[in-house]
């Protein structure tokens, strides 16, 4: 079995689960007392969301390559960037370390192909809906994007810093959603990419009428698939 290296903290909530989803993953495939080799690196997640504020992305590429390069010479065998929006800076990661860096937009479009849907919607922070870094890995295997009105984007992106990021999931806040993927759905989308990984933990398969992309599940089965390749 290979080492899973996951840079986290961004935030920690999301850094939980993708542990939990992991060492579950590979103990249903391996069965017993089975678990994942994993080392977690996790940075302080308000350093991070000031410098995003701020737009010093080449400051935060720093820290995350920094955490990259702890985290190949602790012995991992690839790297996880445990987040959505980081993976706008993932080439820089990339280009810093020896190993490989599995990029949550590259899986979840596989898996958005492999489903055949072709136009889908987008959710995540302003960054991820608004900036090109995810769509055009979608482009890439002919996947149109569909994202929010400016006054949905900003309500799904306050409340991922000042809610969800916190571990605060309110009913009202899943309503508000719901509503807003109504609205991509009567556009043409034909599924939803929770392109936040805290938005998970938020909604449900369950909560919503058209199928949903749960890019942190995506991203950790990637991991697993990789970790285990030799394995089973």
């Amino acid at each position: 079995m290979k080492t899973i290296g996951i840079i986290g903290g961004l935030s920690w909530v999301s850094s939980v689960d993708y542990y939990r989803i992991i060492n579950e993953t590979i103990n249903a495939r391996l069965g017993g007392l089975h678990a994942g080799k994993i080392i977690l690196f996790s940075v302080n997640y308000g350093e991070i969301k000031i410098l995003t504020d701020q737009g010093d992305w080449k400051s935060i590429a720093e820290i995350l390559v920094d955490a990259a390069l702890k985290l190949q010479r602790c012995g991992a065998d690839c790297i996880l960037i445990g987040a959505n929006t980081m993976h706008k800076i993932a080439n820089e990661i990339r280009d810093a370390v020896n190993i490989p860096v599995i990029h949550i937009a590259e899986v979840v479009a596989s898996v958005i192909s492999n489903q055949q849907f072709k136009t889908v919607a987008l959710l995540g922070t302003k960054f991820t809906m608004e900036l090109d870094f995810y769509s055009n890995e979608l482009k890439k295997s002919g996947i149109n994007t569909l994202i929010p009105e400016a006054t949905e984007r900003d309500l799904i992106h306050a409340s991922i810093y000042n809610e969800l990021g916190k571990g605060l999931f309110l009913p009202e806040t899943r309503m508000k959603y719901l509503e807003i993927i109504s609205n991509l759905s009567q556009k043409g989308a034909q599924a939803v990419i929770l392109g936040c990984t805290e938005i998970p933990m938020l909604i449900k398969q369950k909560d919503c009428f058209i199928p949903v992309i749960d890019t942190t599940a995506i991203h950790c089965h990637a991991a697993v698939d990789f970790a285990l390749k030799e394995t089973i």
